[in-house]
């Protein structure tokens, strides 16, 4: 193998797949990058054999081949080269490549590629194409509501259902709850059901250029997993077994309080009164008053800390029903409010022990909503 690449479009390549790198595998070749020449570009390729990223960077390719070296020396050494012409020429019998850029010389010491995992192909049938701005903003209106922990896998997931016309995408870490649903350009005959890791969503959304306008995802038949094909990357991931939780059980029916606030100013005041909550299991208070003829109608987001002391904050509101107070965990409404991008909310509630739901106000047609469950205070 020979080749010549732009420093640029390597180091852009290999912080793609990077991620993918195993860095606790027992199995050394799984701490490596795959450089191989494919149709007059360079395959960069990394598994952890739960997911492989795979991306192409345009290259000039003198001889054809293959290899696999470790991938923190080469991005570390890619990385700290000028802006020139990288030339990558594999000596097969050392099992090495020498990387020569401007001045620049090394020789890095890899391992065969045959002994790299097979990387999956993706299929041409059965692709369904998605935007690709709309899919990513699907994704972080849910992976962040999926669980961090493996106590129960199928919660590090996002439940994503293909029917019909409809995309529907669900996370849930037991105390919240992020569902979102859209209309996609294609259309399925057969309903279809998959718990895809947040994670690998996560690097979808992560490494999809912006130049990209669509998005391809496939369920290829017998082999338990799910591959996104942006054109010149390609990530395929392991789809997690078991049974999702029934999450229509936990939205909660006509609402009795309707509360309209400013979104802004709702996160400044969830992540101020986060200060003094984190302390007690981020727990705060909201308190829903519709107003009078004297004063408008407004929310109060309050936290106590025994250590630290207290806040008090107060958000204009529009409301539609009865008073109401509830605690509810304002790291969770932070982190719901990020993602959120009109400029007003809507909190919905019904009673001090049920949950409440946040939906962003402006976008009729939106499909999102967010249960966030409440928590117990004393008085």
């Amino acid at each position: 193998m020979k080749i010549t690449v732009l420093q640029e479009n390597l180091s852009k390549g290999l912080g793609i797949v990077g991620r993918a790198v195993s860095t606790r595998s027992t199995l050394p070749v799984l701490a490596n990058v795959l450089l191989a020449t494919d149709e007059g570009r360079l395959k960069l390729s990394a598994t952890n054999l739960e997911i492989v990223v795979t991306c192409w960077v345009g290259a000039k390719v003198l001889e054809e081949g293959s290899i696999t070296i470790p991938a923190r020396t080469l991005t570390d050494l890619v990385n700290t080269f000028p802006p020139e012409v990288i030339e990558l020429t594999l000596d097969e019998k050392s099992q090495s490549v020498h990387v020569n850029c401007a001045r620049f010389e090394a020789n890095i010491k890899g391992i065969d590629a045959e002994e790299f995992p097979l990387v999956p192909e993706p299929q041409q049938e059965n692709q369904i194409r998605l935007n690709l701005a709309l899919f990513k903003e699907m994704i972080s209106q849910v992976t962040f509501a999926a669980a961090t922990d493996d106590t129960r896998p199928v919660l590090t997931g996002v439940l994503t259902q293909l029917e019909g016309s409809e995309l529907t995408m669900a996370a849930t870490d037991g105390f919240r709850l992020s569902l979102s649903k859209a209309q996609f350009p294609g259309f399925v005959d057969r309903s279809l059901k998959a718990i895809i890791p947040a994670r690998a969503l996560n690097e979808v959304a992560r490494v999809s250029s912006d130049d990209e306008e669509e998005i391809s995802l496939s369920l290829p038949a017998g082999r338990n997993q799910v591959v996104f094909d942006m054109g010149n990357t390609v990530i395929v991931s392991q789809l997690i077994d078991g049974n999702y939780p029934d999450y229509t059980s936990v939205i909660p029916g006509e609402a009795k309080t309707r509360t309209v606030l400013g979104t802004a100013e709702l996160l400044k005041a969830c992540k101020t009164a986060d200060i003094f909550a984190r302390e007690s299991s981020h727990t705060a208070r909201v308190a829903i008053d519709p107003g009078d003829e004297v004063l408008r109608g407004h929310a109060t987001i309050a936290a106590t800390s025994a250590e630290t002391g207290d806040n008090v904050a107060q958000v204009d509101a529009s409301v539609d029903g009865d008073a109401v107070e509830i605690a509810f965990n304002v790291k969770y409404m932070t982190e719901v409010l990020n993602v959120i991008t009109t400029p007003q909310v809507a909190l919905e509630t019904r009673s001090p022990m049920e949950p409440g739901v946040i939906k962003p106000v402006g976008e009729e047609k939106s499909g999102f909503l967010h249960v966030i469950m409440p928590m117990h205070f004393g008085r």
